[in-house]
């Protein structure tokens, strides 16, 4: 048995070993490869199963006439796709491929015109069977997802079709010049206006101040919807889907009956309302379960209004192109709210009674027909949110800006949500996204998100990643995809076993990438891929290629002998940053507070390793200012301390300015940097021991531009990255 199930995951596409961070070759363990494999759907429990398994796996190429995808390369001169033909059935096949604006082409084709390829021989009940393989070619089709069948005797066989160019739109076709902008953790946003976390409104007042100081760009944490009856849930990389909005961004002022309806005036103006708004406004951290009571109270009133003396045309226009999708979405929410009505513990589907586990069950039909405008509100809910967002991303155009919105498209979806609800058989629930152990996280991590099936993906198409990539893509002018190595292989945590017992898993990368350039051409999005971490040989080649940019952040960007490479061994097709959520400010990095984090919380696995980083800073600090000297872009007699480590502005504009001198077409700067701000957003690892998620900028959007340190900076940025 051990011996099949190993079988079974080689071809499955389960790597029997990697090599960490440390040098050590890891081997799976057979335990691991067994639960990811029932996870997946495999019967692991008996042995005829597993070989019938392995014989399906092994001969599906042979015993079906296509593909159950194909990617075409538009820039080849001619296209064309191996099948599989059956012996003694038929000397020709009929194909019709259907577009997707839903014309067809059609055509009738002799086997002894088609070029031979291979031919295999198989055995069933003793009975032997012949299969050849040809090269058929395709007429020239545009670019776009279309659908090839085929019509061999009485066996029907179809694929998708997906005609996909080389290379992403590229940062040269959105601006001539080397761009610059912030990038913000939207929630933390500070206003007059918001009510207790940042809302897009602030976003779109964020867009005018900087773009006036010549920002090209805003880059944002993934924005993509949480749980709305668990604000507590806050990481915005462990969304319930990545295909719609956060409706906790919704700025409520902005909705376009708040003004004039009574029922909504009168909440807001309450004493009541008023004490707990001004609580969640003057709180220091966000406390994102009075801001979702406040905000839902309002918008349940406005929606109420909006139904009795709205005009339906824009939300009906909306409902409609986004179809069963956003009806799904909606009915999850409701059945999400329904549940935790009943168990305030039930935090996602798998709580649920089996009957509303499956999104097409009578039951849930049945939900559907009794609760129609409660599952309105939430589609409601979904159409402002996207009216807002859109706003700002039109204000970012009216500003000459030329990438405007730069979003975060994160590596998965929370196993409790909305996606994996939806789409079980694409998702492998109980498994979970993780990475093994590294310098930063010795354990190895289990980020709790549900993986997507390889083998299922390209069984759909691969549309659910094109949905991700079009719904976050349709608001952005770049887009950064989270752990883009997870597209190529993915570390996968089986159920119930450790972080750093995982097994890496085979993504068919070259077609995904494709798929990735079509999206990115038709919305004219620059695409990042976020490639930090251990990077196999070639791995950066291969996003050069595609047009990918690579996302490089100045603490790791070092040789061997710990000195800093200079800014002009950065690739062009790049984004450079000091920093990312995940990892320490300037200010925190000079001063060593994400080491005192690591130490208070006992994240070292050892006393020794905590000594090691400490000192290994020491000569972080004198390296980087050895760096900012070589380039002449600090006065050092202005140069800050180091025994001990303070942080002053001179460091903080010299940093930027040698990260601009690189020739990386993008540069940002996080909002938490240009503050001269000590703490990071976030600590992986941890999940209430440190406030992630939960920090907001010590001063407003109004006061951000005004501030010593902005101005400077933004100074600086005119010179260094000036526009056109």
């Amino acid at each position: 048995m051990t011996n099949l199930i190993e079988q079974l995951a080689d071809l499955v596409g389960f790597h029997q070993s990697y090599t960490d961070a440390f040098g050590n070759q890891v081997f799976a363990k057979d335990e691991a490869r067994k639960s990811l494999l029932q996870a997946m759907g495999y019967d692991t429990e008996d042995q005829q199963a597993l070989t019938s398994s392995i014989t399906d796996l092994r001969e599906q190429s042979w015993r079906n006439i296509l593909p159950h995808s194909h990617i075409v390369k538009s820039e080849e001169a001619t296209h064309s796709l191996i099948i599989s033909i059956k012996s003694d059935i038929a000397d020709t096949f009929n194909w019709v491929i259907t577009t997707e604006t839903g014309t067809t082409l059609n055509g009738s084709q002799h086997i002894n015109e088609l070029a031979h390829v291979e031919y295999a021989k198989f055995e069933t009940n003793g009975h032997v069977e012949q299969y050849n393989k040809f090269t058929f070619v395709l007429p020239t089709i545009e670019e776009g997802y279309h659908q090839l069948s085929i019509t061999h005797g009485d066996i029907i066989d179809q694929c998708h079709l997906i005609v996909a160019p080389k290379t992403c739109y590229s940062p040269q076709e959105a601006a001539s010049f080397k761009m610059w902008g912030y990038a913000a953790q939207l929630y933390s946003l500070k206003s007059e206006n918001n009510w207790g976390l940042g809302d897009f409104g602030d976003l779109t007042s964020l867009v005018k101040s900087t773009a006036a100081q010549g920002a090209s760009a805003i880059g944002l944490n993934p924005l993509h919807p949480l749980y709305q009856n668990n604000p507590a849930h806050c990481s915005p990389y462990s969304p319930t889907s990545r295909c719609y909005l956060n409706t906790l961004y919704i700025d409520v002022t902005k909705v376009e009956n708040f003004s004039r309806c009574e029922a909504a005036q009168k909440i807001v103006n309450s004493k009541a309302f008023q004490t707990k708004l001004a609580a969640a406004k003057v709180s220091e951290k966000i406390d994102y379960v009075a801001a979702a009571e406040l905000k839902f109270e309002v918008l349940d009133t406005l929606f109420n209004d909006f139904q009795a003396n709205g005009h339906h045309k824009a939300f009906s226009a909306y409902k409609k192109a986004q179809g069963d999708a956003l009806l799904r979405h909606a009915t999850f929410e409701a059945l999400y709210e329904h549940f935790r009505k009943q168990d305030f513990h039930a935090f996602g589907w798998s709580k649920w009674p089996i009957a509303y586990q499956q999104p097409n069950s009578d039951e849930v039909k049945q939900f559907q027909q009794e609760n129609a405008g409660r599952i309105d509100y939430f589609a409601y809910l979904q159409w402002i949110a996207h009216e807002q967002l859109m706003q700002a991303k039109q204000t970012a155009k009216d500003n000459d800006m030329p990438v405007g919105l730069y979003l975060d498209l994160a590596v998965g979806c929370d196993g409790s949500g909305v996606d994996v609800w939806s789409d079980k058989d694409v998702y492998v629930a109980g498994a979970s996204v993780g990475a093994p152990p590294d310098l930063l996280n010795t354990l190895g991590q289990d980020w709790g998100l549900t993986p997507i099936n390889p083998v299922a993906l390209q069984a759909k198409g691969y549309q659910p990643l094109v949905r991700a990539l079009r719904s976050n893509m349709q608001y952005a002018g770049a887009l950064r995809i989270d752990h883009i190595l997870g597209l190529m292989r993915q570390y996968w945590v089986a159920p119930g076993m450790k972080a750093n017992e995982g097994i890496f898993i085979t993504y068919p990368l070259e077609d995904i990438l494709r798929i990735i350039a079509l999206e990115s051409r038709r919305a004219q999005c620059v695409v990042i891929g976020e490639d930090l971490g251990t990077v196999p040989e070639g791995f950066g080649d291969i996003m050069q290629a595609a047009g990918l940019l690579s996302y490089k952040v100045l603490y790791f960007e070092t040789w061997e002998s710990g000195l800093f490479m200079r800014p002009e061994m950065y690739p062009e097709l790049s984004m450079v940053t000091v920093s990312t959520h995940d990892l320490p400010t300037l200010t925190g990095w000079w001063t060593g507070r994400d080491l005192e984090w690591r130490q208070n919380l006992n994240l070292y696995p050892n006393e020794e390793m905590g000594v090691s980083d400490r000192e290994g800073r020491i000569q972080d600090r004198t390296n980087l200012i050895a760096a900012l000297e070589d380039m002449q872009v600090m006065d050092m007699s202005k140069a800050p301390s180091q025994s001990p480590a303070e942080m002053n502005r001179e460091l903080t504009l010299a940093v930027q300015k040698y990260l601009a001198a690189a020739p990386s077409r993008i540069q940002l700067i996080p909002m938490e940097d240009a503050l001269e701000i000590q703490e990071q957003v976030n600590i992986p690892g941890t999940v209430d021991e440190h406030p992630n998620w939960r920090q907001k900028l010590p001063v407003s959007i109004e006061a951000f531009t005004k501030q010593a340190s902005v101005v400077e900076l933004a100074e600086a940025m005119k010179i260094f990255r000036p526009k056109g």
